[in-house]
């Protein structure tokens, strides 16, 4: 897994200079950037880390950015920083899924704080994510058929319900059943319907922002 890094967007160099200090001060690698531009140059989906990121920015709202990044797929913890917060705009960062929302003048406590619960929810993520793509190889490794028969298990059919709806012998689907538990790496039927159920929806294994 990647170094984590927090990144930091704010138009003020002021304020960057400062909260880069802070977070180099507890041993934290930080990226700094006046632009959002600058930072989706250098960002990649699968860094660990958090963005911290100002709401008014000269040319894009950090609000609108969010909404952005929101709909290519990123999901970088984003802690928003502001001198003129209101109800309204935190509760449409919240609703977009914002790990904090901070104003300034900043309390260090607070962002350190803030910034290392964020950094912890990117690495359960990505070590979800990072899982959930080992059982998705492990799946691609089933046949047409085994895949149906553990789809069948996941659902709660015993082998005897199964060997009737697909019309196969109880052995012949107990063999399927086996092949399956061998492929998969697993030992019992709730590890291979914890992996059939995660490759259905994955971001079910992933803990939400905040």
């Amino acid at each position: 897994m990647l170094e984590p890094v927090v990144f930091l967007v704010d138009d003020d160099s002021a304020v960057r200079d400062s909260l880069s200090l802070l977070i180099h001060s507890i041993g934290l690698k930080v990226a700094a950037f006046e632009r959002p531009q600058q930072f989706l140059d250098q960002y990649h989906p699968q860094q660990v880390g958090c963005l911290l990121l100002d709401i008014r920015m000269p040319n894009v709202s950090g609000l609108t950015f969010q909404e952005a990044l929101n709909d290519i797929g990123f999901s970088i913890p984003i802690i928003f920083i502001t001198g003129h917060g209101d109800v309204a705009q935190c509760s449409r960062a919240f609703r977009a899924g914002a790990a904090d929302f901070l104003t300034k003048p900043i309390d260090e406590h607070e962002l350190i704080e803030s910034v290392q619960k964020a950094i912890a929810t990117s690495v359960a993520r990505q070590a979800a994510s990072e899982s959930n793509a080992a059982e998705r190889k492990k799946l691609a490794l089933l046949t047409p058929r085994e895949r149906e028969v553990l789809a069948m298990v996941a659902d709660g059919m015993s082998s005897k319900m199964i060997a009737r709806a697909l019309d196969l012998s109880l052995r012949t689907v107990e063999s399927y059943r086996a092949k399956v538990f061998e492929k998969l790496e697993v030992n019992s039927l709730a590890e291979c319907v914890k992996i059939q159920l995660a490759a259905r929806n994955p971001l079910n294994a992933a803990p939400a922002a905040g």
